[in-house]
């Protein structure tokens, strides 16, 4: 697909499909019945050719406030379990950070996070992954993207299956919230054998 059919516009004029996904309000409703009421702010962070593709869960409220993915303590510890700089992390020359979800979904009446809407990747999912063309290293993060991508619904089981996988260039992750370091300490497996393989891997896809 040309470039310019994805990110600006064609001779054409028509909108290309970054474009295309931040102009996306199929959710307004649904945002505006939720607890913070807020509108639909699509996160939008890919461009073609890039290596690596993170597959993320759902923008945040801070990530929906900043506009730009994982900034927050997520982000940092995800950026740290991947073994790179802020500054590799955010180039889209190299890494393409497609959510299941590109808006923040909200919160409940309790103030928990809701889920990401399954009509977001629906609509927009297969075309993204046709934009970006082949990648050579995928990170599922979280259970939305480990249940998308590989059809397991328990995330513990589905990241201690990762040697498999990675062999065919998948890393099944929990996600990167600090409400999951009782889940890091019970499986200590995760960071003393899965993440110096995946680091390894990161950088060498990197320097490639």
């Amino acid at each position: 697909m040309p470039v310019a059919a994805i990110s600006g516009q064609g001779q054409s004029g028509r909108m290309g499909l970054v474009e295309e996904i931040t102009a996306c309000r199929l959710c307004a409703g649904r945002f505006e019945a939720t607890a913070t009421a807020h509108e639909p702010r699509p996160v939008v962070w890919f461009r073609p050719g890039a290596h690596i593709l993170v597959a993320g869960q759902a923008p945040g409220l801070r990530v929906h406030e900043s506009g730009r993915p994982f900034t927050d303590r997520s982000g940092d510890r995800l950026r740290d379990w991947m073994g790179i700089t802020e500054a590799e992390f955010y180039d889209r020359d190299r890494v393409a950070i497609v959510p299941m979800a590109f808006c923040f979904p909200g919160y409940d009446a309790k103030g928990a996070d809701l889920p990401p809407p399954p009509i977001c990747a629906q609509t927009w999912r297969d075309r993204v992954m046709a934009a970006l063309g082949p990648v050579r290293l995928t990170l599922l993060v979280g259970g939305a993207a480990i249940r998308w991508q590989l059809g397991a619904k328990d995330v513990t089981a589905a990241v201690a299956e990762w040697r498999g996988l990675a062999a065919a260039g998948v890393f099944p992750l929990p996600h990167p919230s600090w409400r999951n370091t009782a889940w890091l300490k019970r499986n200590p497996w995760f960071e003393a054998e899965l993440l110096p393989a995946l680091r390894a891997r990161v950088r060498e896809v990197m320097d490639d």
